[in-house]
């Protein structure tokens, strides 16, 4: 298995974007307003653990359980969905008890937020252009920004204030809005 640099790059840069931890500092934010603290670094293994193993088992975990690609990505496009509006809207529709304060760090944090059906797709998607390898450090290259960015949420949320944090989360919600539509109507037509 030859390493190449450019598509490792590539495959880092793919993830990126798809992961879009900055744009989600709203949502942590958000989350640990509502659960009072998330571990950043548990939120970060778990979500390591649930991207490295989709890239080896990915597709045929979901195929064992009779699921496809598209279903999973519309499932998570629903959960994304919901998660905007309550970011747009000013609604709540997760309620927030005991049960779900304790495994914040894990869902939303984890699954579906950093490692959603978005980026389990991304990663099934990219094993055709790159190899095993170059996805796997592009896997630990974005977990290590995760880390240092959900360790310094509390303090970019006041350096913005609590004015900026309001518009952030608004506008936030919307990218994240379009992306559940898109999400959504990309998987959708291969379902029929």
């Amino acid at each position: 298995m030859k390493f190449n640099p450019t598509d490792f790059l590539s495959a880092t840069m793919v993830l990126f974007a798809v992961i879009d931890i900055v744009g989600s500092i709203p949502i942590i934010l958000d989350v640990k307003k509502k659960a009072g603290d998330i571990h950043e670094l548990r939120a970060s293994l778990v979500s390591l653990g649930i991207m490295i193993g989709f890239l080896f088992l990915g597709e045929k975990i979901i195929h064992l359980l009779g699921i496809d690609v598209n279903s999973f990505a519309v499932a998570g496009a629903f959960v994304l969905f919901f998660l905007a509006l309550e970011m747009v809207l000013g609604v709540e529709f997760f309620k927030q008890d005991e049960t779900t304060m304790k495994t914040a760090t894990i869902v939303p944090i984890a699954f579906p937020l950093i490692a959603g059906a978005g980026t389990m797709t991304t990663i099934v998607s990219l094993r055709s252009e790159y190899s095993q390898l170059e996805i796997s450090m592009a896997i630990l290259v974005n977990i290590i920004i995760v880390f240092l960015v959900l360790k310094s949420t509390n303090r970019i949320g006041r350096a913005l204030g609590e004015g900026g944090i309001a518009v952030l989360r608004k506008v936030f919600g919307i990218i994240l809005l379009a992306i559940a539509v898109k999400l959504f109507s990309t998987n959708v037509k291969e379902l029929f």
